[in-house]
């Protein structure tokens, strides 16, 4: 497997590292090479282990490297797959409407996540092949209820079309983007310094001695 690009080119404000993860067959290769490439192929070819893509946006003004990892959804590729959950800012978990048991399969990606994963990763939940409308078994309102139990945002996408691709990506981005930038902010604040106030019946004790201790120290 070729070796993820490098973060020395100073061509991006920010390197934003996303996962693709859900059942086999969910349209993840698909969705990925819609918004990298802007190509789609009907022919289903098997992720073997994990694949990589690399696409850099223009994001509130600034140029962000987006680094989108293809997993492999079968149970063989699971202990391969899940070293690239660590370092993920945001995981997209991606089932197929046309497919309950992928969507019902959801929670134990979701499980995934929280054993492997870092705590405050975002997450998408994403409904693909939306343009199977006649052979969906999952609707809308299921997903919405999915997401909302998880406190997630939700999308429903379909690669074939193009419908929502950029929109689910632009959000995560948006979203990871938002939560390194507070960080960030948050680390450079000062220390809050808090003081403790004195008991009223001890005010004035407490004050008289903290001047006469400055005053008369030298």
């Amino acid at each position: 497997m070729a070796a993820p690009p490098s973060r020395s080119r100073g061509d991006y404000d920010h390197l934003i590292k996303l996962l693709l993860i859900g059942d086999s067959g969910v349209g993840k290769s698909c969705l990925l090479l819609r918004f990298s490439d802007d190509t789609f192929t009907t022919s289903f070819i098997t992720t073997i282990g994990i694949d990589f893509k690399v696409r850099t946006v223009e994001l509130d003004g600034k140029r962000v490297k987006l680094q989108i990892w293809d997993t492999a959804g079968q149970e063989r590729f699971r202990t391969i797959t899940t070293a690239y959950y660590r370092g993920a800012m945001g995981i997209l978990l991606v089932y197929d409407v046309t497919d309950e048991s992928s969507f019902n399969n959801i929670r134990n990606w979701i499980r995934n996540i929280e054993q492997h994963a870092s705590d405050n990763v975002n997450k998408i939940l994403v409904g693909n092949k939306v343009d199977m409308d006649a052979k969906r078994v999952v609707s809308m309102a299921q997903g919405q209820k999915l997401a909302d139990e998880y406190g997630i945002k939700f999308f429903e996408t379909s690669a074939k079309t193009n419908q929502n691709v950029e929109q689910v990506f632009f959000a995560m981005a948006r979203d990871v983007k938002r939560r390194l930038t507070e960080t960030v902010a948050a680390a450079a604040e000062p220390p809050a310094i808090q003081i403790s106030r004195p008991d009223s019946g001890q005010a004035g004790a407490a004050s008289s001695t903290r001047w006469s201790s400055s005053c008369c120290s030298t």
